[in-house]
């Protein structure tokens, strides 16, 4: 998905969940939503429309109840976090690695 941020309208259309769950959603503090620059609209960033499609399945189709599904959520971007950290040290990693190939005699 390429734009920064959808309208509820959009996602739901994209995403074929109904109004219900986005409410319940934003209700719950599991997603949260942007106003546009004029105030009027609710928008959703990108990183929240991944949040509703991961809670659709867990709560359709594996019977999740929305505490669960925070829970599962707030592991998930845990989970990314970490990845991207470790990431980060391999990166540092390889650079120090090359400077010290580049440094030998």
């Amino acid at each position: 998905m390429e734009k920064d941020a959808w309208t509820i309208k959009e996602v739901i259309e994209i995403l074929h969940v109904d109004q219900k769950l986005v409410t319940t959603l934003e209700q719950e503090d599991i997603i949260t939503l942007i106003t546009d620059e004029t105030g009027r609209e609710k928008l959703l960033p990108g990183r929240e429309i991944d949040k509703i499609r991961v809670a659709r399945i867990l709560i359709e189709e594996m019977d999740i109840n929305l505490p669960g599904v925070e829970v599962i959520l707030r592991m998930r971007q845990n989970m990314i976090d970490m990845r991207r950290q470790f990431d980060d040290i391999l990166e540092d990693l390889a650079r120090e690695l090359r400077k010290r190939i580049v440094q030998r005699p």
